[in-house]
């Protein structure tokens, strides 16, 4: 019974269990050489769309992004709603932080901290996209920096990935909402 709420039965949630390991996973030649195929083909795409388009496509954290997505394209985090909402949330709330509260220490930690809690909410939570504020606020650019490189990069990103793994015939995405 509940000490908060007399005669109602508390459950507790069982404790997550993990896995312990006496060593670092390892993985086959094979699945390297496709994770590099993959990543080599986005961020290629992206850079000379960069350079010789003048399409600002690249973001620092678009490389763990495809890490993510070429190496573990089954992870919730490699999805496209994580992928593409994750960075857009992260760079939106990034700007606004330093915009509204200026270039300060507590002003970049607090707009970090909204980003993890907007994309656990949202259901976009893409780790590599909880960088976007902290480059925001080294870059500080203006609101166009949403769509050019965000929004675009990361739509790119998963147009690309979604080719490449199914040239593969590999099964991604495993969802899009």
């Amino acid at each position: 019974m509940s000490e908060l709420a007399p005669g109602i039965a508390v459950h507790p949630e069982p404790a997550p269990t993990a896995r312990r390991r006496s060593r670092a996973p390892s993985y086959s030649l094979r699945h390297g050489a496709l994770a590099c195929a993959g990543v080599f083909a986005v961020i290629g795409v992206l850079a000379f769309a960069s350079y010789n388009l003048g399409w600002l496509l690249l973001l620092g954290s678009f490389g763990s992004s495809a890490t993510m997505v070429f190496t573990f394209p089954e992870l919730d985090f490699s999805q496209p709603r994580s992928l593409v909402g994750g960075h857009v949330i992260c760079t939106a709330v990034g700007l606004a932080a330093l915009s509204l509260c200026g270039p300060s220490w507590w002003s970049l930690a607090l707009a970090a901290a909204v980003c993890v809690v907007l994309m656990m909410l949202t259901r976009t939570l893409h780790p590599p996209a909880g960088s976007n504020p902290i480059i925001v606020f080294l870059a500080a650019p203006k609101w166009g920096f949403l769509l050019f490189p965000t929004l675009f990069g990361a739509l790119t990103m998963v147009l690309v990935a979604v080719l490449y793994h199914r040239a593969c015939k590999r099964t991604y995405p495993l969802y899009w909402r």
